[in-house]
This record gives C-alpha cells, structure tokens and sequence, in this order.
C-alpha cells in the first residue's frame, strides 16, 4: 500500500459526502487515474493520478500521487513558490495546478482547492 492512499481514500470520502462525486477511471492504461466531475454538467474539477517523480521534474523513479485541481491564474501564480505546488500535470497550466499528495501539503488546504475547482465548474448565473 502507498503512504498516500489513505489521503486519496480521503479526498474521495470528502468529495462523495460533500458533492456526491464518485471518482470515475476512465483509462485501462491509467487504472489509478481518478476524475471527478460535477454531478450538475460533467465538467472535471479534479484529477488525481499517479505519476512518476521523475515526470514532474521531481528526483527519484517512484511513483506519487498527485491532483489537478482548476484554480485561477492569480492563485496559481501565489501557489507555486509554495512546497507541493507544481504547474499543472497534464492539463492547462493557466487554469489548473497540481498538488502533491505526499503530506507535503496540509489537508484542509487540499480541501479548500478542491471546493474552489468545483465552484468553477459550476454554471454562470
């Protein structure tokens, strides 16, 4: 078992009692890549996959989990000075940013990037 499993266990704990989301493994190739998406127009507000540390530009051969979360480009810009942080992996460097999920990062700030990402996601009024 990876340390950071009990934190992914976390996430999608907080994210089903919270949005009703379920992650969805979308791709054979990526069994451990998990979407979630808004239950109210399947738009994603999080990916968490797990990615080699080397891919990230990270030393080391191992794999860890990371998340991608939509953010905006003024917090991304504060963010990603901070420990954890890093350009979004896979996805849209402006609109999105990943978060390692080593412990590097406290929870309930995890949590809070998660409710902004899903607070985008939402339809304009």
């Amino acid at each position: 078992m990876k340390n950071c499993d009990t934190l992914r266990n976390k996430i999608f704990q907080y994210v089903k009692d919270k949005y009703g989301t379920n992650p969805e493994y979308l791709w054979a190739k990526f069994p451990e890549y998990a979407v979630l998406r808004n239950p109210n127009n399947s738009k994603w507000y999080a990916i968490i996959m797990d990615v080699k540390k080397r891919s990230l530009r990270l030393s080391g051969e191992e794999y860890i989990d990371v998340i991608d979360v939509k953010c905006d480009p003024i917090t991304i810009g504060s963010l990603l000075g901070s420990k954890g942080y890093l350009p979004a992996y896979h996805m849209n460097k402006d609109n999105w940013i990943t978060m390692l999920l080593d412990g590097s990062i406290p929870e309930n700030e995890i949590f809070n990037l998660i409710d902004l990402s899903y607070d985008m996601t939402q339809k304009k009024k």
